[in-house]
């Protein structure tokens, strides 16, 4: 009985010596990795601005920016199990929504060889983005993406959902222009901004992001570089009518929006075009509290970041709430924006919506 309350209390006394080190432990950020898209493409800067932040203040919870090959890459990455406890992804409305019903298929496996039938979970919105839902030329002949058919267009590679993907379905499903009855070259953003400039190509894509309200605007460089050119830069809207054409095949939410002229380098007139919503997102199964500090992180800390980087300049919570609604949601989200008294807002936005 002596050996065994000895055994006892020495068990007792080891316990209570691993406390200090054990509360350590629960007191350790939870570091979650967080994938993006190419250096330079303006999450990569933002959000490890962002995880200074959060480092600074001592949140329970860091993200851990990663550079990737894009959205596009991400979304087939996020369908790997390992993934989805522990890590966070940057996508776009339109990139869940093709993944997992047309991935695979003769229309979309150009670009997703494999379907992604998984239902991820927002937790934030952080851009809307207009490239690939508008084009550029310095052609005055050309008044409309109708009348392609046998030009040169400059588009984005194939793993870029904006760029190139959406691009290329706007045009096919939209006006009926394809790689049958044009010549559609899949570039880099520099290169094909170069040829245009060198009229190696007729039309190009070019890229600007939003918010909402549309009161900040965010110029790429490639746009930038056309601004300064001397030619007279026109702009190729893409009618409500063709992006509704889109939706109706693909199930797809992309937004159509008239911009007032004046919002864009040499733009006089109003432009049709469409956006897609960027957002964070996660899987079903990342844990509730985590993603619910992570959402008040970034409530309480893009206010001050809007002086650090562009795309903080955009930020507002209706940019944060825009798309959420109670099914496409992650429940530690919501847990956040209720605690904030943000979540009703979510009303007035229409919702992204999953194809059955």
């Amino acid at each position: 009985m002596k050996a065994r309350s000895a055994i006892s209390s020495l068990l007792g006394a080891l316990a209570l010596a691993a406390l200090p080190f054990s509360t350590a432990l629960a007191q350790k950020p939870v570091a979650v990795p967080l994938l993006l898209c190419p250096w330079g493409c303006g999450p990569t800067e933002s959000d490890t601005i962002l995880m200074n932040q959060m480092i600074k203040e001592g949140s329970p919870v860091t993200l851990l920016p990663q550079e990737t090959p894009g959205y596009m890459y991400n979304i087939r990455e996020m369908a790997n199990q390992r993934h989805w406890t522990k890590t966070a992804f940057s996508t776009e409305d339109v990139v869940i929504q093709l993944a997992l019903k047309w991935g695979g298929t003769p229309e979309l496996k150009e670009f997703l060889p494999e379907r992604v039938p998984i239902r991820f979970k927002l937790l934030y919105g952080e851009t809307w983005w207009a490239q690939g839902k508008f084009f550029v030329t310095f052609d005055p002949s050309i008044k409309s993406p109708a009348d392609l058919k046998g030009k040169r267009i400059g588009l984005g590679l194939r793993g870029q959902s904006d760029w190139g993907v959406f691009s290329r379905l706007v045009l096919e499903y939209g006006y009926g222009i394809t790689p049958q009855n044009a010549d559609i070259r899949h570039l880099t953003p520099a290169a094909l901004t170069q040829q245009l400039l060198d009229g190696s190509v007729d039309v190009a894509v070019t890229a600007f992001g939003t918010e909402p309200s549309f009161t900040e605007i965010l110029i790429s460089p490639p746009l930038r570089q056309l601004e300064a050119s001397p030619k007279p830069l026109r702009y190729i809207g893409v009618s409500k009518a063709a992006i509704d054409k889109v939706n109706a095949k693909l199930g797809t939410t992309f937004l159509h929006v008239t911009l007032p002229a004046g919002k864009l380098p040499k733009q006089s007139e109003p432009l049709s075009l469409g956006f897609v919503r960027g957002f964070k997102a996660a899987h079903p199964d990342f844990p509730e509290e985590t993603a619910y500090q992570i959402v008040m992180a970034v409530a309480r800390n893009a206010p001050k970041m809007k002086e650090l980087h562009a795309l903080w300049k955009i930020w507002s919570p209706e940019l944060m709430l825009h798309g959420l609604s109670e099914e496409n949601v992650h429940p530690g989200a919501k847990r956040a924006y209720v605690e904030l008294g943000w979540w009703d807002k979510v009303k007035q936005f229409p919702a992204v919506t999953y194809p059955q």
